[in-house]
């Protein structure tokens, strides 16, 4: 038979393993679904590379889904109550239309599912957190950029995604009234439903009504390539050109004297984020209610260690 000095040393050892083991596991058995706006861009794909990233540090499975495009709100709002029946302990969402999506957000809460919101907040006091850019100050941030650019003023068009869409209603109103009062005229708002051929078109159609445009500000940077395109296939020249997000595709056009700029957010961040606090959340530990992620402008002066910072992410050269 064992001393009791020995019985109670093993018990010690066994306890120890089987809490450690209990608390690997705990970890691991997580399940959590991202929903995102879309699958279609570079933006949410970095996201989404930030979600898998995490997932892979905390050890927890994730799945990530999105519509086939940004107007689809009903598709979203399916893929949202299909997640509800996987047995998923935490929801990460980018809603399309936050008021539409509330009703969701209320059948996981009904059901004990935390739901952290990323990259666009809604108005509902029970969700766990809202991670992402502080979308209207950084749409005033790039109206002052275009003062800046612009110091003799003159005619600027806004190009939007879906109207309705919050993140985007605030990104345009911050942009406007950063530049109220100014010798900057916004002409025209006009919404490109965040696609790049839709930005294309909207912007072509601009220039012929519009002949005296000297700058355009997109709220995101799809839209912002479309309507470099429609720029350079106009011959027209001088219009500065700014988009939103810091997607690659942008990044590269900067440096290579395309778009003037664009206002960029950690994406990557924010999909990283929202698994991070996910987990954080589960084990029992209080977060934010709001976790802000920064942003720039990038242009020519630091488009470079921009890139540098893209490509680490990617895993390619740009």
């Amino acid at each position: 038979m064992l001393s009791k000095k020995r019985t109670l040393l093993v018990v010690l050892v066994v306890t120890l393993l089987v809490g450690a083991l209990a608390g690997t596991t705990f970890a691991q058995d997580y399940r959590i679904s991202v929903v995102l706006k879309a699958l279609n861009s570079d933006y949410w794909k970095t996201v989404e590379a930030g979600a898998n990233a995490a997932a892979e540090e905390f050890g927890v499975e994730i799945s990530v889904v999105g519509p086939s495009a940004e107007t689809q709100v009903q598709e979203q709002f399916d893929m949202l109550q299909d997640q509800l029946t996987r047995e998923i302990d935490a929801l990460v969402v980018a809603p399309l239309r936050p008021t539409a999506t509330v009703a969701v957000f209320e059948q996981a809460k009904a059901l004990g599912i935390p739901v952290l919101l990323i990259d666009t907040d809604a108005d509902w006091d029970d969700k766990a957190t809202f991670i992402g850019t502080g979308n209207y100050d950084a749409g005033a941030m790039a109206g002052k950029y275009f003062m800046e650019k612009m110091p003799e003023g003159g005619d600027v068009v806004i190009i939007r995604g879906a109207m309705g869409d919050l993140t985007h209603d605030e990104r345009v109103n911050g942009f406007v009234d950063a530049v109220k009062g100014s010798n900057i005229n916004v002409v025209r708002i006009q919404a490109a439903d965040s696609e790049r051929g839709k930005g294309m078109d909207v912007m072509q159609n601009m220039l012929m009504a519009l002949p005296n445009i000297k700058g355009v500000y997109c709220s995101n940077d799809e839209m912002a390539l479309g309507a470099l395109r429609a720029v350079e296939m106009a011959g027209a020249e001088g219009i500065i050109i700014m988009g939103f997000d810091g997607s690659p595709d942008a990044l590269k056009s900067v440096r290579d004297g395309g778009l003037t700029g664009t206002v960029k957010q950690d994406s990557y961040g924010i999909g990283y984020y929202g698994i991070e606090y996910a987990v954080k959340l589960l084990n029992g530990e209080q977060i934010d209610k709001r976790i802000p992620v920064p942003t720039l402008i990038v242009d020519i002066d630091n488009v470079q260690e921009n890139i540098a910072e893209m490509e680490k992410i990617v895993g390619r050269t740009l």
